[in-house]
Parts: structure tokens; C-alpha cells; sequence
């Protein structure tokens, strides 16, 4: 009886100890229940914690000038920074016309590369990639005194010119420091359709000059542009207009004038188109001696009047006379021109300075000539100066770019 009883009660204990270790291995297993329990897989069913990263900050863009301050120098750079992200765009305008700039690298900054115009209201919009935006408006200060181009010599529209020919440009105003005068010669440019090494000189402080370091190519355009506006030539002096003026360069017409042998030789493009008798300067004075050296063609005018140079009516040598076909090459009072002097021409040097010649040949020649044709003259004993009307080619371009306030010589094109 005792050992049936024992055999009856261990068998339930047996399976309570295997179904309560299946119970525990389903409470810890992450995987699938077993097929006969009905369970659930063991994933939580519990929501996710929410994440502790804070969202980026937007940038922060910052404009100067800032919105509505005082007038701002036309020269005043228009700066946009963005702290914290980059620029998308940055538009700076006055009215329809925008101000150039440019961007660093990063797109981070944002700097105006051309000065502003005076007397104007500028506003500035920016945005940044993520879409912040800022604005900032201003004006600009109204120049005491204005800063313009007065004249650009030689430029008449139609007009051809030698392949000599400067640029010569006279301001509305007296630019006196060095550093004005670099500033307004940075707004000055010159572009040829064949580009020439070229440079500025100041010869004064309302003139400068440019001139090539060898002649033009002839049969082409060449542009001059002053970017005046915004430019400060002084203290409360700021440029207010633009100019452009076209330069049409035409044929390459020099003449070749030798004193000793009387004679003028005039090529046209590299090809000889007439040669002429001459008479030139007897060189009893100074001032009766043609000049030697590169002379450039001026002017005209027909007839022109001639008096003699510091000399009173009665005096010796005296004279009061109106000459036909005369081509001015200097400001000494020297001219080609006709005078029925043809004992003397192609033999002897009977003038008070001038280069005569037959009236027909003069006259052709001031028919073809051109403002800037070269007339080389060899001979005398008297050197042209180079600054004796047009006589910037005497000056050798290596002197000639010192004048500059810049110190490299600009490229025409």
C-alpha cells in the first residue's frame, strides 16, 4: 500500500516542476513562444522614449550698412554675414539697378565689389539656405562736390583716327591726392578690339592721359569707359555720371619728313600713297627750327591764321597771314600746310618753322590726314619735347608709366 501511493503521488510533482520551467524559459526568451502555448512574440509593446537632441539653431545674418542709420558714403562697402549657415542670396539694389558683389567660399559672406551712386536709396534682402531672411534699407550721402568727365579727346562721333592717337581725359573737377587720383584711374578703362599694353599719366590734376606702348592696330574700335559713380575724387567729392566714348581707330597713316633731303614720304598702311617736296624751318632761331622727333596730327583748318610768335606789328619779322590746307602737329605753331613756294621746295629750308609744301600736294594731304596720324620728322638740331601739343611718343613708355597712380601699366582689351 505504501509503495502505490508513493508511485501515485511523485508522477503530478514530476509535471509541475517541467511546466513551471517552460513557464520561467517563455519569460525570459526574446524569441517565439512555443506553437501549443498561444503566446505572443517577446517585443515590447511599450512606446519609444522621446530623443534629447535639441533642433539646430536658424543663422543669423547681420547687413552693413544697418537699417535706417545715417547717409552712408557712396564708397562704403555693403557687407552680409550669416553666423550659423550659409547664403542662399543676396540682392542689393536702388530702384532697378543692382549692386555687384560676390560671395566668399563658404557662401558665408558676402562683400559689394563696385562703389554705390550718391544721393540714392539702396535696400538689401538676403536669405539663407534654410529659408531666414533679413533686409536692411539706407541712402547714400549727396556729394558736395560732383565728379564727372568733362571731355575725351579725340572723340567726335564719325571720326577716324590715327593709330598714334591718345585718350585724353579732362575732369569737372581738381583731383590732388595721389590716392584720389588712383581711385578715379581704377574706374578708367580702356578695350581694344586688338589689345595693346597701354598706361595712364597725370599731367595735371583735371587731365590724364593714356597712351599705348607701341601704336594702334589699325582698322579697329576701342572703347573708353569711366565708372565714375560712387568713386570719391576727394574730401565730399564723389563721381555721379558714367561715360563711354567709342574710339575708331583707322588707317595706319605715317609721315616720314627728312629735313635735309626736303622731302615728305607718306605711307598708308605699310604701302607708299605719295611722296612730297617740302621746305621746312631755316633755323635762324630757335623758334624758326622745325622739331625733330615722332609728332602726332593734331588738327586742321582751312584757311588758318598764323602770327608771328612774340611779335608786334612793325616789328623784324613780323607776319599776319591766312594759309590754306594747314595740318597742326605741334603747339609751337607748327603746321603742314600749302604755300606756293616752289623755288624752295625740295631744295632749301626756308620757313619760319613750318613743313610747306605744293598747294595740290597740301591739299590732298589734308584731305587723307587724321587726329593721331604720326608724322616723324629727323634733320634739325631742335628735339621735340613731349609735351609740346601731341608729343607723348618722345617720352619713352617706360618714363611714360610713372606718371601713372597705379603702379602697372593697364592692357587696352
Amino acid at each position: 500500500m505504501l509503495i502505490v501511493e508513493s508511485r501515485h503521488l511523485r508522477t503530478p510533482l514530476a509535471g509541475l516542476a517541467l511546466a513551471t520551467a517552460a513557464v520561467l524559459a517563455t519569460a525570459c526568451s526574446g524569441g517565439a513562444a512555443t506553437k501549443d502555448s498561444g503566446a505572443t512574440t517577446g517585443a515590447s509593446t511599450e512606446a519609444p522614449a522621446a530623443s534629447s537632441t535639441p533642433a539646430p539653431a536658424a543663422p543669423v545674418i547681420k547687413i552693413s550698412p544697418a537699417d535706417g542709420g545715417k547717409a552712408v558714403r557712396p564708397d562704403k562697402k555693403v557687407v552680409v554675414i550669416a553666423s550659423g549657415g550659409a547664403l542662399e542670396e543676396v540682392v542689393v539694389k536702388s530702384g532697378t539697378q543692382a549692386l555687384e558683389g560676390d560671395f566668399d567660399a563658404e557662401r558665408t559672406r558676402w562683400v559689394s565689389s563696385t562703389p554705390m551712386i550718391p544721393a540714392s536709396d539702396y535696400t538689401v534682402s538676403a536669405r539663407a539656405v534654410d529659408g531666414t531672411t533679413a533686409t536692411s534699407s539706407f541712402r547714400t550721402l549727396k556729394p558736395e562736390h560732383e565728379l564727372e568727365v568733362a571731355d575725351v579727346t579725340p572723340v567726335v562721333k564719325g571720326e577716324k583716327v590715327g593709330v598714334g592717337a591718345p585718350i585724353i581725359v579732362t575732369f569737372n573737377q581738381q583731383i590732388i591726392s595721389k590716392a584720389a587720383k588712383a581711385s578715379v584711374e581704377k574706374a578708367l578703362e580702356v578695350k581694344a578690339e586688338k589689345p595693346a599694353q597701354g598706361a595712364w599719366r597725370w599731367v595735371n590734376d583735371t587731365t590724364v592721359i593714356y597712351r599705348t606702348a607701341k601704336f594702334w592696330q589699325p582698322h579697329q574700335k576701342v572703347t573708353f569707359t569711366a565708372r565714375l559713380k560712387g568713386v570719391q575724387g576727394g574730401k565730399a567729392m564723389y563721381g555721379v555720371k558714367n561715360t563711354t566714348k567709342v574710339l575708331r581707330i583707322g588707317a595706319a597713316q605715317i609721315a616720314t619728313i627728312d629735313a635735309r633731303k626736303h622731302k615728305m614720304i607718306v605711307k598708308r598702311d605699310g604701302k607708299v600713297v605719295q611722296t612730297m617736296l617740302i621746305s621746312a624751318g631755316n633755323a635762324s632761331t630757335r623758334e624758326y627750327t622745325t622739331t625733330s622727333g615722332v609728332h602726332l596730327a593734331m588738327g586742321k583748318a582751312n584757311p588758318e591764321r598764323m602770327i608771328s610768335p612774340g611779335r608786334k606789328k612793325g616789328d623784324p619779322g613780323y607776319y599776319d597771314l591766312m594759309i590754306n590746307h594747314a595740318v597742326r602737329f605741334s603747339n609751337s605753331g607748327e603746321y603742314v600746310h600749302a604755300l606756293n613756294n616752289v623755288w624752295a621746295q625740295g631744295r632749301r629750308n626756308v620757313s619760319h618753322g613750318c613743313i610747306n609744301s605744293r598747294p595740290d600736294q597740301a591739299k590732298w594731304y589734308y584731305n587723307q590726314v587724321q587726329r593721331g596720324d604720326v608724322i616723324t620728322i629727323k634733320g634739325t638740331n631742335r628735339e621735340m619735347e613731349w609735351n609740346n601739343g601731341w608729343g607723348f611718343w618722345q617720352m619713352p613708355f617706360k618714363e611714360w608709366k610713372k606718371g601713372s597712380a597705379l603702379t602697372s601699366a593697364a592692357t587696352a582689351g
